[in-house]
């Protein structure tokens, strides 16, 4: 009784423990980590000086394979100049290989900056990266879907899709952080939590 009682506590905490060491993502008032990055069109970006502009909204998404993320762009796009009328810039950040990021845009008509995260740079930072495991991976696989394909030397890495608002500071003022793929930062909370343009 006492060995099934102990394997019981195990097998919870032990769990608990497994997830607690799951990426948690950053938490409003954090200092933003600077990043520099390159666009779909080739172009150097950098944080730091795109927050001279203005806010910046941040959100990670998994690739062009992904529904739930194409969807979630195209929605940004969409409603792009109500965010640029506050003064905000999006940039999006991907594991995905640049020509995949090409497939991306086809689908959601995005023209704010989507960035190749090389080497994972950017959301290890950011604390929103995991590594699929080998299990999930082979699903995927049998759904037509191969993330080493698409994210090249990145691997079976993935983010979650966390939504990052941050100010002119370099603070984050707003998180949507949210382990299950399928919730995503609404655009309307997005516009919300941005800062009236002075």
């Amino acid at each position: 009784m006492k060995k099934l009682f102990s394997l019981l506590l195990f097998t919870f905490f032990g769990s608990q423990f497994l997830m607690a060491q799951g990426p948690q993502g950053l938490k409003e008032g954090n200092k933003a980590p600077l990043f520099e990055g390159i666009n779909q069109k080739g172009q150097k970006i950098n944080l730091q000086e795109q927050l001279k502009k203005g806010p910046v909204v941040l959100m990670f998404y998994r690739g062009a394979w992904c529904p739930y993320c194409n969807k979630q762009l195209s929605q940004l796009q969409d409603s792009l100049q109500f965010i640029t009328e506050r003064g905000a810039r999006v940039i999006a950040v991907s594991p995905e290989l640049p020509e995949k990021i090409d497939e991306t845009i086809k689908k959601t008509d995005a023209t704010f900056h989507i960035i190749h995260d090389k080497k994972l740079a950017i959301m290890d930072a950011y604390d929103v990266s995991f590594e699929v495991e080998n299990q999930m991976v082979k699903k995927y696989m049998n759904w037509g879907i191969d993330i080493e394909a698409s994210n090249g030397d990145n691997g079976a890495n993935l983010p979650v899709p966390a939504t990052y608002i941050i100010d002119q500071n370099g603070n984050i003022s707003y998180v949507f952080f949210d382990p299950d793929y399928k919730k995503r930062a609404s655009v309307q909370e997005i516009i919300e939590n941005l800062p009236a343009k002075i």
